[in-house]
């Protein structure tokens, strides 16, 4: 088949028997329904965009055999294909302003293809030959993979058999004969019900007595016993009220779910893991360097918006020559642009593993994160130095419309003389939309929480650091014997 277009992806969709919930009732209808037609419609750009002959380099790449796929589907087999992934999630991030919910999906196979191809090579199994089936499948039918990894995980003090109630860690609970049935849930997952497909993956590393924990498989997302709770977010319910102007991005955003998994089988053929735990801290590691990597491109694309949103904000309130504001804004410039070095460096930096794809380097992702969760947060906080506290307190679009009170709003709320009160309200809630309402979740908690949080990256930058190392350097520059 060939690429799909945004709006056969949409349809694609539309056939979906997703087991949707929000508000505490089913959703009947997924994709038209206006709280959650946004996340679909950041989605669809990856397929619009892979379309367009303009960004055709960046979105699509062609295999040995002549097949051209999304990159989204693509194993990374230089550091070339690792660098193009962080420039195709920067465009992206400019394009939508929000989460466009694939790059886990992408960062989730790649994952896979090196691990299972190393638990075959130790134990004899055919996971590898599994999830090749299993990409092979989804790239001829141009599918969006989500990926799920992150457990509920109860008491965080006790290992997943040791929790009170079993279900708190994605398990194992029956073998059979044609594959295994699993239990449990995986939290946070932000393009789930805009994906045709889930790959399942343990949350960290595990011993012998987590055994039945350690299990990593593929099922389409309408598998029975799957069911999914939307999370809530601020001013989400925005989208209901017929406004453009109050939602600051009316066109795209993203949401969260948390997915159940009641006793849903898995054949034996979409199984990546079942058992071998010494595994699972590979696994583990490899998706979150992966997706530690694309935070350094996705991120810093949502900042470029946010960057030109302040910038104009600071000329409708007429204070863009301002020094200070100038300086600011070249702040926030100055960390965008290093969180792209970063996720470009630990690209370049990159190495292939034994299966042939290439993994990026470990240490340089991680720092690429630990600056993730701190940079958007500088940068937020200016935008809303530079806005003004108006970003937060202006009256509704209604009022700006109003009989009565929209000539109020129009003479009061006026910056500028030759910018109309509606624009300098709608640069205003596009701020407030990234900083505060439902993009937050993906620029800020997200930049925090995603991928892991911060200490977890630390851990990493500890272990790959190489201490031992710098202290030899330092030794023998002393004459230290």
């Amino acid at each position: 088949m060939a690429l799909m277009t945004g709006e056969q992806y949409i349809e694609s969709m539309r056939k979906m028997n997703l087991q949707v919930y929000m508000f505490g009732k089913k959703v009947d209808n997924v994709v038209d329904n206006p709280i959650l037609r946004p996340s679909l419609n950041s989605v669809r750009a990856t397929y619009d965009y892979a379309q367009d002959p303009e960004y055709e380099d960046l979105m699509t790449v062609t295999l040995e055999d002549g097949t051209k796929i999304n990159r989204f589907l693509n194993i990374h087999r230089h550091t070339t294909d690792l660098m193009n992934k962080v420039k195709m999630q920067r465009m992206l991030g400019q394009k939508t302003a929000a989460c466009f919910q694939r790059c886990v999906g992408m960062d989730a196979c790649n994952a896979e293809y090196s691990t299972t191809y190393e638990i075959d090579q130790k134990y004899g199994t055919k996971y590898h030959e599994n999830f090749k089936k299993f990409l092979d499948y989804c790239r001829e039918n141009d599918f969006t993979i989500d990926g799920a990894m992150t457990d509920p995980k109860g008491d965080r003090g006790l290992a997943p058999h040791a929790q009170a109630d079993p279900d708190l860690y994605l398990h194992v609970v029956e073998r059979r004969e044609d594959g295994i049935v699993v239990c449990g849930a995986k939290a946070h997952q932000t393009g789930i019900i805009n994906s045709q497909e889930v790959i399942v993956m343990p949350t960290i590393a595990m011993g012998p007595d987590d055994k039945d924990y350690a299990v990593s498989f593929a099922v389409p997302t309408d598998t029975e016993g799957i069911l999914m709770i939307i999370g809530r977010q601020s001013c989400d319910t925005r989208k209901t009220e017929n406004t453009t102007l109050d939602v600051g991005n009316a066109e795209y955003g993203g949401v969260e779910a948390l997915v159940i998994f009641d006793h849903v089988f898995v054949p034996n053929d979409r199984i990546f893991m079942n058992g071998e735990y010494d595994f699972a801290g590979m696994l583990v590691e490899r998706f979150a360097g992966y997706h530690r990597q694309s935070y350094g491109g996705c991120k810093v694309g949502v900042g470029d918006v946010l960057i030109g949103a302040t910038a104009l904000a600071a000329e409708y309130n007429g204070a863009a020559k301002a020094s200070h504001v100038k300086d600011k804004l070249i702040e926030m410039m100055h960390l965008n642009e290093t969180l792209y070095c970063c996720g470009i460096a630990c690209s370049a930096e990159g190495a292939p593993t034994a299966s042939g794809n290439y993994l990026i380097n470990l240490l340089l992702a991680n720092v690429c994160k630990q600056n993730v969760t701190r940079f958007p947060y500088e940068i937020a906080r200016l935008a809303e130095d530079i806005a003004g506290g108006i970003f937060v307190t202006a009256p509704s679009e209604a009022d700006l419309k109003g009989e009565v009170t929209g000539p109020w709003v129009e003479k009061y709320l006026r910056g500028i003389s030759s910018v109309s009160t509606e624009d300098r309200m709608k640069v205003m809630r596009l701020i407030e939309n990234l900083c505060l309402g439902t993009a937050a979740v993906g620029y800020r908690t997200e930049s925090m929480h995603g991928a892991g949080s911060p200490q977890a990256q630390r851990i990493m930058i500890s272990r790959q650091g190489n201490l031992p190392m710098k202290k030899e350097l330092a030794k023998k520059l002393a004459g230290i014997k």
